[in-house]
């Protein structure tokens, strides 16, 4: 936007998201803290209006003069009021994906907690978020208005405490706490009643603003969270620019529809104005089309976002989640602005003295493996059941390097590189565990519908597979066969030509079947070493003579229970590979 053009003052923006437990008062307090309602405020949910509960992501916002520690670091933008967005996240856990997706252009949390319940399940997920996708954050106690007056200095007092005890571990530890009362006497009381501590809480979040880092180049990207639209104008998308910058004129496509539109008017806060970039948030008039077809979305520069069929990405495990992540499970996946389930499948680097690198070009499995190795189709990896969490006493030890397959039930629109979360939100909302099981970020995605037949053939993902089988009886110096390697009906010509290795320490090739039941030739290349020729001619002459124990047989004394001589495969197997082909290195 330039900076003198525009008749009126310059207000730089500034989101905070305000995220909490469900009932712990957030739009009140969001009430209380606005006084411009952008349009999409305070829930035109009608359900939500019942239940006193916010659904949507509401904006509202209020403007206060520039604090000094900003005119001091703005340089020559010349701001001279500051705008607080209050980005209000639902608090329901059906609802965690609303939160996500306000959660990427938020640059301080406000978490509401409810003086008298303190925390709960909802707001631990909060913190998480939080703390995936924020620097700072302010703590609001909320409610001080139902503690009796006696006490009210020492309940706030231990509460306080009890928070930053819980916050000790994360990265917002020793954030400033506050007591506040939004709406004394509760939703039903009349609003005569003066909110309590609010000045001093708008004073505390000027102090807590910075110049967030925004950046008007790259591809635009903005978060729709309402449309409608205006009789002889056209259909006005309200939302937040994740990234970019956006002009009158501008074409702009809106994926899911696959159409582009034209930019006649911007608004920001109800004034007009010519343009807006990253973190604004904004209200943009287009040539029409039934809003209908986007309540919630994306709207982007032309061509610049991919509609996945399935992705990789780096996967780490959040550590307050209890289950296990295993590989074919499906997960609810956030991503862009989409939830959508997909099945999981999580691969590892090869174990260390696996023979794929020289050992030197690899850490000892002690140290800890920080996401450096970047994913690449040229790498072999390895196969996992399940995510696999620190190694060592007490598994205390960082997690292994991990990456996941992601396949998803129905395409997803996003932006490279972007955060990832995966979540069980089936669980049960009231049992009280995290539901965010993993996060990480998109590195590769697979736009071809058919990507199962086109592109995962190229992800070299293997299992390793070994067989044990018996060798049934020597037929000469270099040939042995074998039986129990493989079922009667194994198509035994795929197993020609690999390696096995004998438990007396000989190796040889499978060479092909012999009869009808499963068994199999073995040709022994160095010939069979005359201790194992012994134990079979010992062997079958045991079976011969099991009345007189010939001198042979007195040689060989004590074996009285003949060990069988056992045969090893050993091979490797890629996932991915469409004909099953067998490699051994």
């Amino acid at each position: 936007m330039s900076e003198s053009s525009d008749t009126h003052t310059k207000t730089l923006n500034f989101n905070v998201g305000v995220l909490g437990h469900v009932d712990s008062g957030k739009t009140s307090l969001a009430r209380a803290l606005s006084s411009t309602a952008s349009t999409a405020a305070f829930d035109k949910n009608p359900q939500s209006r019942e239940r006193g509960i916010t659904l949507d992501l509401g904006f509202s916002s209020f403007t206060v003069d520039l604090p000094d520690h900003l005119r001091d670091s703005v340089g020559k933008q010349p701001y001279d009021s500051l705008q607080f967005t209050l980005v209000d996240c639902p608090g329901h856990a059906s609802l965690i994906r609303t939160i996500i997706g306000g959660a990427q252009i938020i640059d301080l949390m406000m978490l509401v907690v409810d003086v008298v319940k303190g925390v709960q399940t909802q707001t631990a997920e909060c913190l998480l978020i939080g703390e995936l996708t924020c620097p700072r954050m302010v703590v609001v106690l909320n409610k001080i208005d139902l503690l009796p007056p006696n006490k009210r200095q020492s309940a706030i007092e231990k509460m306080t405490k009890r928070l930053h005890k819980t916050l000790e571990s994360t990265r917002f530890k020793d954030c400033p706490v506050i007591a506040v009362a939004a709406k004394p006497g509760g939703p039903e009381a009349p609003d005569t009643e003066e909110p309590q501590g609010v000045p001093q809480l708008i004073e505390l979040l000027k102090k807590q603003t910075y110049l967030p880092k925004r950046d008007p180049g790259g591809d635009l990207l903005m978060a729709v969270d309402h449309c409608f639209s205006i009789r002889g104008q056209g259909t006005v998308m309200t939302g937040t620019i994740l990234q970019g910058s956006l002009a009158i004129n501008d074409t702009v496509e809106i994926p899911v529809l696959k159409v582009t539109k034209k930019i006649k008017s911007v608004q920001m806060f109800r004034k007009p104005v010519s343009g807006a970039m990253q973190g604004d948030r904004v209200g943009v008039c287009v040539t029409q089309f039934d809003p209908k077809l986007l309540e919630r979305g994306v709207v982007c520069t032309p061509e610049s976002l991919r509609t996945l069929f399935a992705a990789v990405i780096s996967v780490r495990k959040i550590g307050y989640f209890k289950g296990s992540l295993s590989t074919r499970a499906k997960f609810h996946i956030t991503v862009g602005h989409e939830t959508v389930m997909a099945k999981v499948t999580f691969f590892g680097l090869p174990p260390v003295g696996a023979s794929e690198p020289p050992p030197d070009s690899k850490p000892p499995p002690s140290e800890p493996c920080s996401l450096e190795t970047p994913f690449t189709f040229d790498r072999e990896y390895f196969y996992q059941d399940e995510y696999v969490t620190g190694q060592g006493e007490g598994s205390l030890g960082p997690d292994p390097e991990q990456w996941a397959l992601l396949e998803f039930e129905r395409p997803v629109t996003c932006p490279s590189l972007c955060l990832v979360i995966g979540s069980k939100l089936d669980t049960d909302i009231h049992a009280n565990a995290c539901r965010l099981a993993f996060q990480g970020r998109l590195l590769q995605g697979f736009e071809d519908k058919n990507y199962a037949e086109t592109d995962l053939p190229r992800l070299r993902i293997y299992k390793t597979k070994h067989k044990e089988g018996q060798v049934e009886r020597v037929t000469d110096d270099y040939t042995v066969i074998g039986r129990s390697l493989f079922k009667k009906e194994t198509n035994l010509q795929l197993f020609v030509g690999l390696k096995v290795t004998l438990s007396t320490g000989e190796t040889g090739v499978i060479e092909g079947g012999f009869g009808q039941s499963g068994k199999f030739k073995i040709h022994v290349q160095e010939g069979l070493r005359p201790e194992t020729k012994q134990l079979f001619s010992s062997a079958s002459k045991k079976k011969g003579k099991s009345g007189s124990k010939g001198a042979t047989a007195n040689e060989e004394e004590p074996r009285t229970d003949f060990q069988p001589v056992s045969i090893h495969l050993h091979f490797k197997r890629y996932v991915f590979d469409p004909h099953k082909k067998m490699v051994q290195s």
